[in-house]
């Protein structure tokens, strides 16, 4: 009996679900949701329908867990505490800030619907997240530091395509070297916001568009740009297309720590990622949390969950048996 996945919105994130499912055998496309007009949207998976989002609830007994792919700062905070009444979700929620907030609306309408909800699942949140906390109860006299990229955010990139008057825009979160070195190298360096990276934004404005306010609405936008030194490159379509069409990320998680009596022994956590597809990564890790939502609520299990609270052996299609043997 494999898992029927749902996937609500079909964009980069949703094509990466739909080709993340292609290589677990535990799961099919059962359907996909779009805001657009239906018939004006081809999927690569052969005899799967696609549907308008008005018609969700209408499909709620054919989907085991449906994928969320809307963007973080104006869809998933409705869309999540909504189709959570129906089916259990999952969503890659990233606005850091208000992941307490969005916690609790989901949490609310997840248990009195008897359903799951596994917020804020991708590498950063998600797995970088797993491992700052790891490193945290390993290393408990210590420091983190989290480092993006140098890559396309597409939160971020989202965030500047929805103010009014740009057509489209890619947005990279760039790592300050000086900074990285100096963590490496266990000097422990105070570092503020500021000084861990910069932004830099390639904007495509419609035409007429005034772009000094689009610059001062990217830049003083709280959560994404006001903390950061941010440089906004206003280009065209074709300079966009040419130069900036894929989707690269990556960073680190690094913890520093001392262990001994007198703390004398100096130790350097280091978990890193370098992705070609910011999102195919992130739709195999919410292809993972998927297997794990459906087995939770299989054992009767509901309400909002996030990575810390899921064990790992809930997110593998192998056995118990398989694990201990293979991996341990």
């Amino acid at each position: 009996m494999k898992i029927k996945i749902g996937i609500l919105g079909y964009g980069n994130l949703g094509r990466g679900i739909e080709c993340a499912i292609k290589q677990n055998d535990d799961m099919e496309l059962a359907a996909v949701f779009t805001r657009r007009d239906p018939a004006s949207v081809s999927i690569l998976t052969d005899n799967v329908p696609v549907y308008s989002v008005n018609d969700v609830e209408a499909h709620k007994d054919e989907i085991d867990v449906m994928i969320l792919c809307g963007g973080s700062a104006t869809d998933l905070p409705k869309q999540t505490p909504e189709y959570v009444k129906y089916f259990n979700v999952i969503d890659s929620f990233d606005t850091h800030a208000k992941i307490p907030e969005h916690f609790a609306n989901v949490d609310k309408a997840a248990k009195e619907n008897g359903n799951i909800g596994i917020i804020s699942v991708g590498w950063d949140p998600g797995m970088f997240s797993l491992n700052r906390l790891y490193a945290n109860a390993i290393l408990s006299d210590g420091k983190d530091y989290t480092f993006w990229g140098r890559g396309v955010s597409q939160g971020h990139s989202d965030a500047i395509r929805r103010i009014d008057g740009v057509k489209d825009a890619k947005q990279y979160t760039v790592p300050v070297d000086s900074a990285l070195e100096a963590v490496r190298n266990g000097e422990n360096p105070e570092l503020t916001t500021r000084q861990k990276h910069t932004r830099e934004c390639y904007v495509v404005a419609e035409e007429g568009a005034d772009k000094a306010r689009i610059e001062q609405e990217i830049k003083n936008m709280p959560n994404y740009f006001a903390d950061y030194d941010t440089t906004v490159h206003f280009i065209s379509e074709e300079e966009l297309k040419a130069n900036h069409s894929g989707i690269p990320h990556g960073g680190f998680v690094i913890r520093c720590g001392k262990t001994g009596w007198n703390n004398e022994h100096n130790h350097i956590i280091e978990y890193s990622l370098k992705l070609d597809s910011n999102p195919e990564f992130t739709s195999s890790v919410l292809i993972a949390y998927a297997r794990a939502a459906y087995r939770l609520n299989k054992e009767g299990q509901n309400g909002c969950k996030t990575v810390f609270d899921i064990a790992p052996a809930y997110l593998t299609s192998m056995s118990g048996e398989e694990i201990r043997k293979n991996l341990l």
